[in-house]
């Protein structure tokens, strides 16, 4: 999994019915844009994060490469 700063992250809700959960990655802190990555939840919290197989990266087009 390769992300960049501005790049969206999705995680899929745990159970049938529960929200997925969406932020911003504002910083990669692994090699060549692996994880861990520091998120900015859209509820505004931020955590660092290793994504699992629940999560999906979204690119944007306005990340910094």
């Amino acid at each position: 999994m390769q992300a960049s700063a501005g790049d969206r992250l999705r995680v899929r809700g745990k159970k049938v019915g529960s929200p997925d959960t969406e932020g911003q990655i504002i910083e990669v802190r692994g090699q060549d844009g692996q994880p861990p990555y520091m998120v900015r939840f859209d509820d505004g919290h931020e955590r660092l994060v290793v994504p699992g197989s629940d999560c999906q990266i979204v690119k944007t087009a306005g990340a910094q490469r």
